[in-house]
């Protein structure tokens, strides 16, 4: 078996269309499916255009408490203004850290609690 890289992150959430306004107009992401709707409150599936792998956000959950998930990170080359952008858009965001030798990290959260992160690595 040879894995060809990751193909799609999945993100669990209870209020479709505040994960959907949150994705697309804060984070800026192009929706890919399904497109050109004005209401994505009754979809059960919604995935977004981020390169070689999408991000999906599936409708449904039943809320409860967030335990430890798996976060997805985005490659930014100005993490300083990135971070200070989604900040003015009302985005949760932690300072900026440096978990290792050239590699900037600031820690960010959407609506529903859900982990994800900004990440400029000077070595790729």
């Amino acid at each position: 078996m040879a894995l060809h890289g990751i193909s799609e992150i999945i993100v669990y959430v209870t209020d479709m269309a505040a994960a959907v306004e949150f994705y697309r107009d804060k984070l800026g992401l192009a929706i890919a499916w399904p497109p050109d709707k004005d209401d994505y409150s009754g979809e059960m599936w919604v995935s977004f255009q981020t390169g070689a792998c999408s991000l999906a956000l599936h409708g449904g959950l039943e809320p409860q408490e967030k335990q430890v998930q798996p976060r997805f990170g985005f490659k930014v080359e100005d993490i300083a203004a990135e971070r200070e952008a989604l900040l003015a858009r009302g985005v949760e965001c932690s300072e900026l850290r440096s978990p290792g030798y050239g590699v900037h990290v600031v820690d960010c959260r959407d609506p529903e609690g859900n982990g994800f992160f900004l990440e400029y690595n000077e070595h790729h």
